[in-house]
């Protein structure tokens, strides 16, 4: 499957919730946001119907994602039952990691073989401001459960925002000597509409390397499984290894294999653009298998040649990350 550029398109982002258990400030206002009816969002049948559908227009990686996934009842058997789909090659999940310790093992079993865990401060305190609700103990209990069961790669996501968070780089790649946690510093997006975007709190990922390689001398290449656009480097001798998503300041867009399906059943062929289709409102009106492969080949047609996320006025401003997935 080809977008109208030549992209090749084979990574899909799965939203199966626009819930989530907390309410981190750049993705959500302190009440949260109003969720959808329940009746309005894609049962895991119909899920599983768009997902055969997409495998067989050429998808072959997975990303399980919300809200946070975790909090939607039934997932683990949904998993199973998605795993064993002929031609899905990767079956991954993201989430925040404060569920994650209990899960794990039901996570593993059912067919996730990584998982991206969300984590922007080791700082109790910092991460209770930023998060609203607490609970950094039990996600680095995720983390360490993880690590223990064999998940490969494990992947710690870490927004940087200028004088929140960003002196705690060192600390973070820190994590990757010791043990092999691949730990990606991603740099803030206009995306949230819970408070307003600024220039000056955006750390690009070449300042975010150049304040590492500081401390710790020149990187190394490494190689780390995955789909995604983050660059991977190493520290001197560590097991891990640190990345840099830097979709502000180096667009990758030229490369971008991603769409995403929201849980309410839109396709959104990109993150930074309000182009959607409704998927699911076809399906419930009937649609044939034909009708939703074409409507989907359609949808990924609609790709931008690249984002506008840098323009302060964008569509983009606006969107939730908790409504279209991570």
């Amino acid at each position: 499957m080809r977008d109208q550029f030549g992209r090749k398109i084979d990574y899909l982002r799965l939203s199966v919730t626009d819930r989530c258990n907390l309410r981190c400030r750049y993705c959500m206002p302190e009440d949260g946001v109003p969720y959808k009816p329940h009746d309005s969002m894609m049962t895991y049948e119909e899920i599983e119907r768009l997902l055969r559908l997409l495998v067989e227009l050429g998808i072959r990686r997975v990303r399980i994602t919300g809200g946070e996934p975790l909090v939607r009842k039934d997932l683990i058997p949904f998993i199973g039952r998605i795993s064993a789909l002929p031609g899905l090659t990767d079956l991954a999940l993201t989430t925040n990691g404060i569920l994650l310790a209990g899960l794990a093992s039901d996570l593993k079993a059912a067919g996730i073989t990584r998982v991206n865990i969300s984590l922007d401060t080791l700082d109790p305190g910092k991460f209770a401001d930023l998060t609203r609700r607490g609970g950094l103990d039990q996600v680095l209990k995720g983390v360490d459960t993880a690590l223990e069961l064999g998940f490969s790669p494990v992947k710690l996501n870490c927004v940087v925002i200028r004088g929140f968070n960003d002196e705690e780089l060192l600390a973070f790649a820190g994590l990757t000597r010791e043990r092999p946690l691949h730990v990606r510093f991603i740099e803030l997006m206009p995306l949230g509409g819970s408070q307003p975007w600024s220039a000056d709190r955006l750390v690009p990922a070449a300042e975010i390397r150049h304040r590492i390689e500081a401390e710790n001398g020149p990187l190394e290449p490494a190689l780390v499984a995955g789909a995604g656009p983050a660059k991977y480097l190493r520290l001197p001798g560590a097991a891990g290894t640190v990345g840099f998503i830097s979709a502000m300041s180096e667009h990758f867009c030229q490369g971008c294999n991603r769409i995403r399906l929201s849980a309410d059943g839109k396709l959104n062929p990109c993150l930074g653009a309000l182009t959607a289709v409704d998927i699911l409102g076809r399906l419930r009106s009937g649609a044939s298998d034909a009708e939703l492969r074409e409507a989907l080949a359609a949808a990924v047609r609609l790709k931008p040649v690249e984002h506008h996320m840098g323009d302060l006025g964008s569509e983009a401003s606006g969107r939730r990350m908790s409504a279209i997935g991570g």
